[in-house]
């Protein structure tokens, strides 16, 4: 029985690829966290020490070594990592030209090593939040879809551009099932200067792909709301993005999200991050929808 495959970054489980893990390798561990990308060098590098070992153990001529796997190990070991503490060393054509082999192995080995720790460290990884729950709430008398945004990070995300586009699902005429994918204008899509939070939102007007959309719409043409994040970190000055899929049955209809600002009675203004993800009900909870047709 084949074993079910994971889903990719997408959600999507991929059958029929062709595989290329030595091509992949690179990307593979740079997805990893670091304690995976740890283990794998740790792994990596006793697996290396462990051949060699056996190499020395069957080979011999080791000056020095009491002749089993485990003094042969360590004095890999030794090679590799250019100790030479003197008791153990090569006496031999054979054990010279191992030597040489794991030689040239130890530094390929540490090169990539050192790259690949380098590239997690300046790899850029944005701490950027969405909301739990998209919303839908009356703004100025219109319908609007409404997502939080923020930075978990102190720094400033500059010059932040967000899009939201909708995927659902429809028949064509022919009778194939189709997954369109549609972009969702927005009241504003781009800020100077991304902090710990941005609504952004999207006027339900009879221009939008939502009009006269209804939670029993969604649920049936099996509606996804994608939002990107895109901009630079001012302290790294790096590129940053982000992404988020809300399904739904995460979007929320006659709610909006609390207010995270307030102001102290010197005239402070404060900021309540510990509200981000908190919605209340509106009032009214009845939307200028025209009547649905189902």
């Amino acid at each position: 029985m084949a074993l079910a495959q994971k889903p990719d970054q997408s959600g999507v489980v991929l059958v029929g690829v062709e595989r290329a893990p030595f091509q992949d390798l690179y990307h593979a561990v740079l997805r990893l966290s670091w304690t995976g990308a740890l283990l794998v060098i740790v792994g990596t590098y006793l697996s290396v020490n462990a051949l060699f070992g056996l190499a020395y153990f069957f080979t011999g001529g080791v000056a020095g070594a009491n002749g089993g796997y485990l003094d042969a190990f360590f004095f890999s070991v030794e090679t590799m990592g250019t100790i030479g503490y003197g008791e153990m060393h090569p006496a031999s054509t054979a054990a010279h030209s191992l030597v040489v082999l794991e030689s040239v192995t130890g530094l390929t080995i540490t090169a990539l090593a050192t790259g690949l720790v380098f590239a997690k460290f300046s790899l850029p990884l944005a701490r950027i939040v969405f909301s739990r729950q998209a919303v839908i709430a009356p703004m100025n008398g219109v319908p609007t879809l409404m997502m939080r945004v923020g930075n978990a990070r102190q720094s400033i995300i500059a010059e932040a551009t967000v899009r939201v586009a909708m995927v659902r699902t429809e028949l064509t005429d022919e009778g194939t099932t189709f997954y369109r994918l549609v972009d969702l204008p927005l009241s504003r899509e781009r800020s100077p200067a991304l902090a710990r939070s941005w609504t952004v939102l999207h006027p339900i007007d009879d221009k939008s792909p939502l009009y006269k959309a209804t939670p029993n719409t969604l649920e049936k043409d099996e509606v996804e709301i994608m939002v990107s994040v895109v901009g630079t970190d001012d302290t790294s000055l790096q590129p940053v993005h982000a992404r988020h899929r809300y399904f739904d049955k995460d979007i929320l209809w006659g709610a909006r999200h609390v207010d995270v600002l307030s102001f102290r009675e010197d005239g402070m203004m404060v900021l309540d991050v510990s509200k981000f993800h908190e919605t209340t009900a509106t009032k009214p909870t009845a939307f200028p929808f025209p009547k649905s047709e189902e």
